[in-house]
């Protein structure tokens, strides 16, 4: 029984993952530029346990890794004039407080004391050469154009960065809605639109995720029957073993 109980295990240790995986996403169903994460498995063979019977090879259930769904969420219009939102694929950049540069699809932008444009965890958003904007909102109201171009009093003062990925896989993701790009990837300016006054919403689908999680937790309890059956039949052969 030695086969069946470590391929039963390894399935339970994936449904698991993919347990936290689907609860991460109904719990992130809220937040803004979130985009939903899939388990992706892979069988991995393995020699069978000593037997002179069934198969040669054995093929066992393992995650190697997340996948990530890219498509755009809904927008959601708020009227506030420094959010904006991406309409395609690409990111806004900022930067962090060590000099590190980060990608996100939130756009819900404001300024600080300083007027520097900046992100709602504080961090500077950063235009198409990879400068912080600094924005004077006492020398009238902003407008924000398709292109990124940033206007006031009728003349450009700067330009959204709108940086896309060739691999966008390969970006690690950070929380708190950023990733970074590994090293040697390069972030190229992407030719997407954006729109002022929207932002993006979760791309998350809740109803989906809750029938995954219920379909998930279903074959959790079929492979838990089959191993206590397994269990059942070793202890009852160990038992009429034990009589002879």
């Amino acid at each position: 029984m030695e086969n069946a109980f470590m391929i039963g295990l390894s399935r339970q240790l994936t449904l698991r993952r993919q347990m936290d995986v689907l609860a991460n996403n109904i719990a992130n169903a809220n937040t803004p530029g979130f985009q939903a994460e899939m388990l992706l498995l892979e069988a991995n063979p393995a020699n069978r346990a000593r037997s002179d019977d069934g198969p040669q090879r054995l093929q066992y259930v393992e995650d190697w890794g997340v996948g990530r769904d890219f498509r755009p969420g809904e927008l959601e219009f708020t009227g506030r004039p420094l959010d904006t939102a991406i309409e395609g694929d690409g990111f806004f950049a900022v930067e962090t407080e060590n000099g590190d540069l980060r990608y996100t699809r939130d756009g819900r932008f404001q300024t600080n004391a300083e007027g520097l444009l900046v992100s709602t965890s504080g961090a500077p958003v950063l235009d198409d050469g990879g400068a912080p904007i600094l924005i004077d909102i006492a020398q009238g109201p902003v407008e924000i154009r398709s292109t990124g171009a940033i206007i006031q009093n009728g003349a450009e003062i700067a330009r959204l960065g709108v940086y896309s990925f060739e691999e966008r896989g390969a970006l690690q993701k950070l929380g708190n809605g950023l990733y970074a790009a590994p090293d040697g990837m390069q972030a190229d300016l992407s030719d997407a639109s954006v729109r002022q006054g929207y932002f993006e919403q979760s791309n998350t689908q809740p109803v989906v995720e809750l029938t995954r999680m219920i379909e998930t937790m279903r074959a959790y309890e079929s492979v838990s029957r089959v191993l206590s059956q397994g269990e059942e039949l070793s202890r009852r052969a160990i038992e009429r073993l034990g009589r002879v």
